[in-house]
């Protein structure tokens, strides 16, 4: 029998009884959807944590030097008493890199960890959990700060320790409404500062809002806050692919201006944001170690499905069986067939759960503020899933309708 006869037939039994395909299906579909849309948010979640909300809290293609490392979770005691013998990264740090780096996009200095909070106020207006930061003129080209109003802090506004603010659009928009901002005073932390500029909004990542921040001068926030905050000194480059080089020729200017032996550990941390993403990473891998299970047991169920639904379609279909012997049909040509059936069975149950899982998670994206990215290794796999699950479970059903003896077979009701 040839090839496409025995994939026809197959064809037409499963057309012919659609209700009950799908029914025998469904396991496998459940399992597979699963497995994509699973995948695909996962997927979508670590490119989203790396391309916004790591590249929006230290900045694209730049690297930090800092007192502290970027550490996500608990730092231990052995490496917080370290941390604490470490000197402050100072502004005469900041020359030093900036020195190594002339042909840098831009080097800034600006408070670091841990972020002061505060409220902004407004003639009785107030907004509440606002993140100050005090930074220098560079920082803004390093966050891609964009002025919509006004204008950006300058060197004078540092050198001069000027009381003047740049706010984020979400605070703008919260304090003054349909108020031009530009030159009024409000209120940071209780001290009277201008406003003179507004940032672009940058929008919201996980509901988190990176417009609730308010900028002032390194000079001012010191003078407000002291410079017992850990300072830090950002480099941005053109080219992310630099971004490694860079960073070794920092560790080196810094090594020599601390004047450090080489046996001696640094005593400062020269990082770009992959400390989160790592950490990122980490939580989702155990996600990504637990899926195979659940979808294996899914799978193994609706493979279990499929083959007593194959043995019911023996059953049912012994006379016919029969019939094909006694007119010629080999033992391998019933096997063929039915093998193909249920291989056909279980991968269009695969097809229909891929489209259902890529269906999911661009549903999931749309509604909700979980991206989805589809990966094609998991359609792949789940694909394969599909028609490997109907080689193993589709080969006793098979063998049993091959094994039947004509005779006996024809005389069956």
């Amino acid at each position: 029998m040839r090839t496409s006869d025995v994939l026809g037939i197959a064809f037409a039994q499963i057309r012919g009884n659609p209700l009950r395909s799908f029914f025998t299906l469904l396991g496998i579909i459940v399992s597979v959807a699963f497995l994509v849309a699973v995948v695909a948010i996962i997927q979508g979640m670590n490119a989203y944590v790396k391309e916004n909300i790591a590249d929006a809290m230290v900045g694209a293609n730049t690297f930090q030097v800092r007192r502290t490392p970027i550490q996500v979770g608990m730092i231990d005691d052995e490496l917080m008493s370290r941390i604490r013998r470490r000197p402050r990264i100072s502004e005469a740090d900041a020359a030093t890199v900036k020195a190594a780096f002339p042909d840098a996009v831009a080097v800034s200095r600006q408070s670091g960890w841990p972020t002061p909070m505060t409220e902004v106020q407004w003639r009785g207006r107030a907004v509440g959990s606002i993140m100050v930061f005090g930074i220098t003129p560079d920082y803004q080209v390093v966050q891609d700060y964009r002025v919509m109003k006004g204008r950006a802090l300058s060197d004078v506004d540092v050198t001069q320790r000027m009381p003047v603010v740049v706010l984020g659009a979400e605070v703008a928009e919260k304090l003054f409404e349909s108020v031009d901002p530009i030159g009024q005073e409000v209120r940071v932390a209780g001290e009277r500062m201008t406003v003179i500029g507004v940032n672009e909004t940058k929008g919201r990542v996980l509901g988190q809002s990176f417009d609730a921040y308010a900028l002032l001068p390194i000079t001012r926030f010191e003078m407000r806050y002291g410079r017992r905050l850990t300072t830090t000194v950002s480099v941005k480059v053109a080219d992310s692919s630099d971004v490694a080089t860079m960073m070794g020729r920092a560790e080196e200017a810094m090594r020599v201006a601390h004047g450090l032996r080489p046996t001696q550990e640094n005593d400062f941390s020269v990082e770009t944001a992959d400390a989160l993403v790592n950490f990122w990473k980490q939580l989702t891998a155990v996600l990504f170690a637990v899926i195979p299970a659940v979808v294996a047991i899914g799978v193994v169920v609706g493979g279990i499905v499929i083959m007593n639904i194959m043995l019911m379609a023996v059953n049912e279909r012994t006379r016919e069986i029969g019939i094909r012997k006694a007119v010629g049909a080999r033992a391998r040509d019933i096997e063929r067939q039915f093998l193909a059936e249920t291989i056909m069975l279980s991968a269009l149950g695969g097809l229909i759960g891929v489209l259902s899982g890529w269906a999911f998670a661009f549903l999931i994206s749309v509604v909700s503020p979980l991206p989805a990215r589809i990966s094609w290794w998991s359609v792949g796999l789940a694909l394969a899933l599909g028609a490997g699950i109907g080689v193993i479970f589709g080969v006793y059903p098979a063998r049993r309708a091959a094994r039947l003896d004509p005779i006996t077979a024809m005389r069956s009701e």
